[in-house]
């Protein structure tokens, strides 16, 4: 049995979540969903906080994406995959660029799992930290 080529799937995974990251930022909604396995779980960072129905996360991403400007990005940082045979382990942080306001990062952590020969999220989950000592979201890491 041929061992996977752990540097390509780790550059396939970086390569998903950028043309994920652009599809977000086209509004492009059936792009966005093409990279989620049919029965993905995802906990998001806003209610519902936990979505198992592809239509529902179809149309949390169609209302959100409505308020976003015409123009904006995404930047990450501190990005991190482990692979292991068809899974696959990210988390980094994200935060959406060019909105009027506050820009606060936000945690994601994905799980891929390579479903033929495609990798697919398989869960996601987006988080804002907080302070406990206040119950108030934090908004920017040192």
């Amino acid at each position: 049995m041929e061992k996977p080529d752990i540097s390509g799937d780790e550059q396939q995974i970086r390569d998903l979540i950028a043309e994920q990251h652009r599809a977000v930022c086209r509004k492009d909604v059936g792009a966005i969903l093409r990279h989620y396995s049919e029965d993905a779980v995802i906990f998001n960072v806003k209610p519902p906080y936990q979505i198992r129905d592809r239509q529902d996360w179809r149309r949390i991403w169609e209302t959100s994406l409505a308020h976003f400007p015409v123009s904006f990005g995404t930047e990450t940082r501190d990005m991190e995959i482990a692979v292991s045979g068809d899974l696959a382990i990210v988390h980094y942080l994200l935060r959406f660029t060019g909105l009027p306001g506050l820009q606060p990062w936000m945690r994601d952590t994905v799980v891929y799992q390579r479903e033929q020969d495609a990798w697919k999220i398989v869960h996601e989950h987006s988080s804002a930290p907080f302070d406990p000592e206040t119950s108030k979201v934090v908004f920017e890491f040192e």
